[in-house]
């Protein structure tokens, strides 16, 4: 696949401007451009006070902005994007204005070229046939505030290419979005079930069922979001609610037209009266009348196959920021419920009908089960992805059983030569799901969790066993269980995106799934218990360097470098070597000696005063007992098999999980600073 070098935005406003915010911030040469020189300096200005904001937060240094600055280019100059592999119109929702702008940018643009549309309100379709190229012509929604909202839906038409549309994610990948791959339908995903939120909300004022104030509770706890509707409509704009039900009803029909109340407030160029009380005792109606149609839509557009159950959840928590998304609230509330409230929509608006999907889950009486691993085959190769982003991909039960029948799908395929796992969105994997642990902890059930992580070792051994070449492709952060994954497998393949990092002492464990132990067997146990101890993280680079990563590529090169891996077979994977010089100095902080030093409080010696005492500072925040066990355990390891190494871990795992500091850490996570104890 070609390299993504330069990208062009068309439409300086709040869109267009964040859109090239979000480009450049992941360091890609954007080109800004619209119709005159004043649009472009707005829309400059625009990002220039966004990134002052970043900085006051201090979420970006002075010198990052000055970087990102330097990849935006400001133009009025259509010549400029001539060259750009990836333009991506940005501008208001005018049909004959795309038309007339892709037309421009089809006779200007050069043959490699992907043109894109972010309309939320029209076919893509529509643009494409407008252009010499509808099969390098796709949809890329982007979801407000674009510099900092995740969520990029990714609508090929019908004659997108292959090509063009694993081109759209590499992009989305390369600037940090959760892409999730849409039918060009009215609304795509997103918009088909927030739109409707909107306007039924006016619905329900304009009938009277409750006032405002009354709405917008409802809303917030039915959906466990920060704002409701009308506060929502009021920072987003009336027009842009007004604009996509129309679109929505012109296309769907009358359940799904704009509420007359709503257009009247566009009339009136006034924002939402948002002051009064809350009637408590209209709360359960109101936010009966909400899931059913915003889960009821949800279902029709599944049935329709515009998106799949999990990537609508993914829209919803990610693009809306809802706490669940709305396959998740069905099941929170149960089929029978949803079912119902559903069925008071049908009736009230006769031409909206049952979704198939909820009618046969009704008769199932069971709720809804997702799929977080995928499983695709490309000629020769495999490919499993962890597909749970909304969660940087933690491993759970569920996710654990998933990948371990995707593999011995995948490894029974006698055509399957390789198999590469990967992780969807930012992160590879962010280790195991905490929450998990932690009830399993209170409710005392200790076992359970001894239980998980024995049938994780199980996969991880299959996996660095199997007769096929096994590759991780690290093309983001990895922490824990994720690190330990890719550890597990014979061959990893990183981006500069990529990188390692064991934070479970931190928060009262250790690493559980074989870390430990493979990290022993590639750079010794004095470097493994330094990162181990410290929770350090290991760029892509330095594990290169470590001889942990055996290729280092752009993302467009990763498909060749499997390709490339694949034909040569399995490699020597704890091979001998050599530690480089870098990094003896962290060797010898946790040499033997050292690590009983550090163990005991006291400051390691043989090394620069200041390296040991910021070392012993970091690990003197650390868990005491999560640390001496796994001191232990990479001692105990040494000239032990694999299978026997797992044993010894897995026979410290009860010892502490029945630690008040495992418990103490882990309930601490994101919340405040443990205080371990020793207990």
């Amino acid at each position: 696949m070609s390299q993504i070098n330069k990208i062009a935005v068309i439409g300086a406003g709040n869109m267009g401007s964040g859109i090239a915010q979000k480009l450049a911030q992941e360091g890609l040469n954007v080109v800004l451009l619209d119709i005159s020189e004043e649009f472009v300096e707005r829309g400059i200005i625009t990002i220039r006070q966004t990134l002052k904001e970043a900085v006051e937060r201090k979420i970006l240094s002075a010198e990052q902005v000055h970087d990102i600055l330097s990849h935006i280019i400001g133009t009025c100059d259509f010549k400029m994007v001539a060259n750009a592999d990836l333009v991506i119109e940005a501008v208001f929702e005018d049909k004959q204005v795309k038309y007339d702008l892709f037309e421009k940018l089809d006779r200007i643009c050069s043959e490699k070229t992907i043109l894109a549309t972010n309309t939320s309100s029209f076919y893509v379709h529509e643009f494409a046939e407008k252009t010499s190229r509808p099969d390098r012509f796709v949809g890329l929604h982007y979801f407000y505030h674009p510099a900092k909202n995740r969520l990029l839906e990714v609508i090929p038409h019908e004659k997108t290419s292959a090509e063009t549309l694993e081109k759209s994610l590499l992009a989305a990948k390369l600037h940090g979005k959760t892409a999730i791959v849409v039918k060009d339908a009215p609304g795509f995903a997103v918009n088909r079930f927030f739109v409707p939120f909107l306007n039924e909300a006016a619905r329900m004022l304009e009938e009277g069922v409750a006032d405002i104030p009354t709405l917008e509770e409802a809303a917030k706890q039915a959906f466990k979001i920060g704002m409701g509707p009308f506060e929502l409509m009021n920072v987003t704009g009336i027009p842009i609610a007004v604009h996509a039900s129309t679109s929505l009803g012109n296309e769907l029909g009358p359940f799904y037209a704009t509420a007359d109340i709503l257009k009247s407030q566009l009339d009136k160029n006034e924002n939402w009266d948002l002051k009064g009380d809350v009637d408590e005792a209209k709360l359960q109606a109101v936010k009966d009348r909400f899931y059913g149609v915003c889960l009821g839509v949800a279902a029709a557009l599944v049935d329709e196959g515009v998106a799949s159950i999990e990537d609508t959840d993914r829209g919803a928590k990610i693009g809306l920021r809802w706490l669940m998304g709305p396959f998740e609230i069905m099941n929170k509330i149960g089929i029978e419920k949803t079912y119902k409230a559903v069925e008071a929509i049908t009736r009230k608006y006769p031409d909206f009908k049952m979704p198939e999907i909820l009618a046969r889950q009704i008769e199932i009486g069971k709720p809804f089960t997702f799929n977080f691993v995928d499983l695709e085959t490309k000629g020769n190769i495999a490919y499993l992805t962890l597909n749970r982003p909304e969660a940087m991909n933690a491993l759970n039960e569920t996710v654990v059983a998933q990948l371990t029948r995707r593999f011995e799908e995948a490894e029974k395929n006698p055509d399957v030569k390789a198999i590469v796992l990967q992780g969807a969105g930012k992160a590879f994997g962010a280790g195991a799901d905490i929450k998990y642990f932690v009830d399993k902890i209170k409710a005392d059930q200790i076992a359970d969790i001894v239980e998980f992580t024995r049938k994780g070792h199980e996969l991880l051994l299959k996996m660095e066993n199997s007769d096929k070449l096994t590759i991780a492709l690290l093309d983001g952060l990895s922490l824990g269980g994720g690190s330990e994954l890719a550890l597990a497998c014979q061959v990893i393949v990183a981006t500069p995106a990529g990188s390692m990092g064991f934070p479970e002492t931190g928060i009262g464990i250790f690493p559980g799934l074989g870390g430990m132990l493979r990290m022993a067997r590639h750079v010794g146990p004095e470097l493994a218990k330094y990162y181990v101890f410290t929770g350090t993280s290991l760029s892509a680079e330095d594990a290169q360097t470590l001889g942990i990563v055996n290729r280092l590529v752009a993302p467009a090169e990763v498909p060749s470098a499997i390709n490339e891996l694949a034909s040569k077979g399995k490699p020597d994977k704890y091979r001998p070597r050599e530690i480089p010089e870098k990094f003896k100095l962290q060797a010898q902080v946790c040499s033997s000696e050292n690590a009983a030093r550090l163990l005991a409080g006291k400051l390691p010696e043989g090394v620069p005063e200041e390296i040991a005492a910021k070392t012993a500072k970091i690990i003197g925040y650390k868990a005491p007992l999560a640390l001496k066990l796994a001191n232990e355990i990479i001692d105990q390891q040494i000239g032990q098999s694999m299978t026997a190494a797992v044993e010894i871990e897995l026979g410290r795992a009860q010892d502490l999980f029945s630690t008040a500091d495992a418990l103490e850490g882990l309930s601490s996570l994101g919340r405040k600073k443990p205080e371990f104890k020793g207990a």
